[in-house]
C-alpha cells in the first residue's frame, strides 16, 4: 500500500448468520459442512475504496445501509467475511462512546484503562490527562467511580479520552449529539483541529450540512453496497433524493444514481464554468430547482377549521413549476388558496418556514392589520402568492401556511396548517454565507503593509 493512503478496500464483504430459532445455533454447531441452520444477511458486499492520508471523508446513507458495520472493519472490532483491508495509522474511533469503561473504576483509572486500549503508553496518557480533564469539564467527579456518573458526564469523559488520541485517523459515528451545544461546539472544535494537523477523518452523519461543511469527499452506501462517491453535494443530493423516494420507487432511483455516479464524479470535479459550458441537462439538474416526488411531509398539523379553508399550499418557481428542492440565491413562490365558508373581517394571510427542530426562520404575512381587506364575503376565494429569495442553508426546511381574522376575542387563527409541506435546499459550492441564513452580504478584505 502507498505511504499516502490512509485506508484501502478490496472486495470488502461482512456477512452475518441470521437465526431463525435460538437452538439453531447450538445445532449448527453439530451439523454437517453443507447442512445451514441460518440465513446470511449481507452487511457489505464487494466494497473497493481508497482513501488517502489527510482526507475527510463522509459516509452517508440510510438506516441499515452498512455505515456502522464499515466503520468497525475499519476499527478491528470486526473481521472482514471475504475481501482485503489496509489500514495505515494509528485510530481512534468514536463509536460506542465509554464501551471500555469499568463502573467500578474511578474517572481517572477509566481515563489510564481507555487510554491503554486505544494504544497509548501509560506515561502518554499521564502528558495528555490534564487536557483529558478539561475537555470532559465535569470537576471532582473525575475522582468518583463512573457508576456514580450521569449519562451525559459518562459520554463527556468518554468522548474527552478519544478525541485527545492524537490520531491518525479518527472515525466519528454520528457521536456529536453527546452533552449540551456548549460541548457539541467544543467537540466540532477538536475534530476540525485534527484535521487541520493532517489526519484522516472518517465521519459518518445524517446531517447533509455537516457532511458538505466538514468533508473533502462522500460516499453513498445502500443495502450494504458503495453506490455513488464524489464531492460531498454530489453524494448528498443522491443520498436525500434516494432517502425520500417513494417506496415504490426506491429500486428504481437506486440504479439511477448507481448508474450516473460515474459520469458524475467527472463532471463535479470540474471547475464551475466548465460544468455549466460541457455538461449535459441531465448532470446539472441538481443545480436547479426540481420537483421530488417523495419528499412529503409527514408531521402536518391541522387546526381547527374557524371559517376559512386552506387548500394545496405549494412551493413554484417564477415561471409557475411546482417545486420542492430549491436552488439557493433564486426566487421562489408559496402559493396556496383559501375558501371563505363564512364573512369574514381584517383577513391576513400568512407563511413560516421552520428547521427539522422547529426553529422559526422565517416568516411573512400578506399585509399590516390596519392594511387587510375590512370585509370578504362567504364564499369568496383568496389566491395567496408570497414571494421570497431563498438564502438558506442546504438542508431540509418544513412550511407552515395560516389565515388570520378578527374575531370577537381580536385576531385569531382561522385556519393554519403547521408543517404543511417540506421542501429541501440544495448546496452550493459558491456560498459564502457560513450558518443557516445568507444574509447577501458583500465581502471586502483588505491587505496593506
Amino acid at each position: 500500500m502507498s505511504s499516502n493512503v490512509a485506508i484501502q478496500m478490496q472486495g470488502l464483504c461482512k456477512s452475518f448468520p441470521i437465526y431463525s430459532k435460538p437452538h439453531h445455533r447450538l445445532l449448527q454447531m453439530f451439523a454437517p459442512d453443507k447442512q445451514r441452520w441460518f440465513r446470511e444477511f449481507h452487511a457489505l458486499r464487494n466494497i473497493d475504496l481508497t482513501i488517502q492520508r489527510g482526507e475527510t471523508v463522509g459516509i452517508v446513507g440510510r438506516n441499515g445501509s452498512g455505515k456502522s458495520t464499515l466503520l468497525q472493519l475499519i476499527c478491528g472490532t470486526l473481521s472482514p467475511t471475504a475481501g482485503e483491508m489496509q489500514v495505515n495509522g494509528r485510530i481512534a474511533a468514536l463509536l460506542e462512546l465509554g464501551a471500555g469503561f469499568n463502573p467500578e473504576f474511578s474517572g481517572r483509572e477509566n481515563v489510564f484503562l481507555n487510554g491503554t486500549i486505544l494504544g497509548l503508553t501509560h506515561d502518554e496518557v499521564a502528558s495528555k490527562f490534564d487536557d483529558i480533564a478539561a475537555f470532559a469539564d465535569i470537576g471532582e467527579f473525575i475522582e468518583q467511580p463512573v457508576k456514580s456518573y450521569s449519562s451525559g458526564m459518562y459520554v463527556r469523559l468518554a468522548f474527552a479520552v478519544a478525541i485527545n488520541v492524537t490520531p491518525e485517523i479518527l472515525v466519528v459515528d454520528e457521536a456529536l449529539s453527546v452533552g449540551d451545544e456548549g460541548f457539541q461546539r467544543k467537540c466540532f472544535a477538536k475534530i476540525n483541529a485534527i484535521r487541520d494537523a493532517g489526519a484522516t477523518v472518517l465521519f459518518v452523519s445524517h446531517s447533509a450540512g455537516t457532511v458538505i461543511d466538514l468533508c473533502d469527499r462522500a460516499i453513498l452506501l445502500d443495502q450494504g453496497e458503495l453506490i455513488a462517491q464524489g464531492t460531498p453535494k454530489h453524494v448528498v443530493s443522491r443520498y436525500q433524493k434516494l432517502l425520500y423516494a417513494p417506496a415504490n420507487k426506491v429500486a428504481d432511483v437506486r440504479e439511477e444514481i448507481r448508474s450516473s455516479t460515474v459520469q458524475g464524479d467527472v463532471f463535479e470535479s470540474l471547475p464551475a464554468s466548465s460544468l455549466r459550458d460541457r455538461a449535459p441537462e441531465s448532470q446539472i439538474e441538481h443545480e436547479q430547482a426540481y420537483w421530488e416526488e417523495g419528499l412529503v411531509s409527514s408531521s402536518t398539523i391541522t387546526y381547527e377549521n374557524r371559517g376559512a379553508h386552506i387548500e394545496d399550499p405549494h412551493l413554484q418557481t417564477i415561471d409557475g413549476r411546482r417545486v420542492n428542492v430549491l436552488a439557493t440565491g433564486s426566487e421562489y413562490v408559496y402559493v396556496y388558496s383559501v375558501r371563505v365558508d363564512r364573512t369574514l373581517v381584517g383577513v391576513r394571510c400568512g407563511m413560516m418556514i421552520r428547521t427539522v427542530t422547529g426553529i422559526e426562520v422565517a416568516g411573512a404575512v400578506t399585509s399590516h392589520a390596519h392594511d387587510a381587506p375590512p370585509v370578504i364575503e362567504t364564499g369568496a376565494v383568496l389566491n395567496v402568492r408570497i414571494r421570497f429569495r431563498c438564502l438558506l442553508a442546504p438542508g431540509i426546511f418544513f412550511l407552515n401556511a395560516g389565515v388570520l381574522a378578527q374575531l370577537d376575542e381580536g385576531e385569531a387563527f382561522v385556519d393554519r396548517r403547521v408543517d404543511v409541506a417540506m421542501f429541501r435546499v440544495l448546496p452550493s459550492p459558491n456560498r459564502l454565507a457560513t450558518a443557516l441564513v445568507d444574509l447577501d452580504v458583500v465581502p471586502h478584505l483588505r491587505v496593506t503593509m
